[in-house]
């Protein structure tokens, strides 16, 4: 079956050798010039999108801005193409829900193989089948779920990963990157800013107190470990 890409660039130099070298891959491909055009295509299309590529610099609604209204309605993997590698440019990309990034200019090889390991990681391994409890957590790693006293939490696809391959590893310090090797499928090219910032975000989801956390803590220098 083929993978349903979204693309958001509005050069439509770069989008058409995108969408050539992604479809040279065996990828479905759709475009949008603009933010606005990209939600209108999401929202109203009979396409179930497997993952979405948004540049930053785009007209009228912004890539973040576009990143957040498709992070509302879905938990569709996103990656965030930035012009340079300005850690406030990553981290503002993360933060409004992106799961990764890539830098202009990119290798078209570079890019598949950040799309294929999102892929890879697009459901929990079958294994996982046991309910793991963290305090007042529930984590449902079959059903996809996360509840909190009861009640569903909604996380992004990688927050789900992350929080499943830290609570199968209770007490254990996790490195970035054993993390990123485990949740992003990355080695060499992984960044270690993707794992700080989706900690961050999964502790506002799943923390009494995001800034004083029970459950996901920092090893200075090692890691992240979850206590139970």
């Amino acid at each position: 079956m083929a993978t349903n890409l979204l693309i958001v660039e509005d050069d439509e130099r770069i989008r058409t050798s995108m969408r050539l070298s992604l479809e040279d891959e065996g990828n479905e491909i759709s475009e949008a010039e603009s933010g606005e055009r990209a939600i209108d295509i999401f929202t109203a299309s009979n396409i179930v999108f497997d993952l979405v590529i948004i540049d930053i610099m785009l007209p009228g609604m912004n890539g973040f801005e576009c990143c957040r209204e498709i992070r509302k309605r879905s938990a569709v993997p996103i990656i965030m193409v930035t012009a340079r590698a300005d850690t406030h440019d990553v981290v503002a990309g993360l933060e409004a829900g992106a799961d990764d990034y890539v830098t202009k200019p990119f290798e078209p090889k570079e890019l598949s193989a950040r799309i294929r390991a999102l892929l890879r990681r697009s459901r929990v391994n079958e294994g996982d089948t046991g309910t793991i409890t963290v305090g007042n957590i529930e984590i449902l790693p079959e059903a996809g779920e996360v509840r909190r006293n009861g009640e569903e939490i909604h996380l992004t696809r990688t927050e789900f990963l992350l929080l499943c391959e830290l609570a199968t590893n209770p007490g254990k310090v996790l490195s970035r990157e054993h993390l990123l090797e485990k949740v992003w499928s990355y080695d060499y090219f992984g960044d270690g800013r993707l794992v700080d910032v989706h900690v961050r975000r999964l502790r506002t989801k799943i923390e009494r107190d995001p800034a004083n956390p029970d459950h996901v803590l920092t090893v200075r220098g090692l890691g992240y470990k979850l206590v139970m």
